[in-house]
């Protein structure tokens, strides 16, 4: 059918590969590794705009994981945990890789297998360090020292 679609039209395939090649320099791929940093201060202020200026619209603490979007500057656009799109001074976030529950409840276990014995429950909103990644577990460390594996499903900043 496709092939039979194709010899109607007036369309060549080198008008269609052009196309193409012209949406990919335009258009991005969707296919992008996505950055994420934590908050370094005791606490953040997100904005508006970027600019001490802006309209303050939150505050995060300590270790809160976000997503960088856009980079303007000594500016950052991020995304948070509920999908707000907000501005925050670069300065005020670190490489260190923090994780947070975004479920209810999870195990973490201490291996990256389901039947794994669990180390510790997490609770929503538990901010964890990201040790590494294995397939479809986070290697983490709770703050109290636990270490395990936990569903990367089960997790916002990765």
């Amino acid at each position: 059918m496709a092939s039979r679609l194709w010899a109607r039209s007036s369309v060549s395939w080198h008008g269609v590969a052009c196309c193409f090649a012209i949406a990919g320099l335009v258009c991005p791929s969707p296919v992008v590794a996505l950055e994420f940093r934590s908050v370094a201060a005791p606490a953040a202020v997100l904005y508006d705009a970027p600019s001490l200026q802006g309209r303050k619209v939150a505050v995060l603490n300590h270790g809160y994981p976000v997503e960088i979007v856009v980079t303007l500057g000594a500016w950052l656009k991020v995304r948070d945990a509920t999908g707000e799109l907000a501005w925050i001074e670069a300065g005020r976030l670190s490489n260190e890789r923090m994780v947070m529950l975004r479920v209810p409840r999870a195990p973490v276990r201490n291996a990256p297998e389901d039947s794994a014995p669990v180390v510790f429950q997490a609770e929503q909103g538990l901010l964890l360090e990201l040790i590494d990644t294995l397939d479809n577990w986070a290697h983490v460390k709770h703050r109290d020292g636990l270490t395990g594996y936990i569903r990367i499903t089960e997790l916002w900043g990765i």
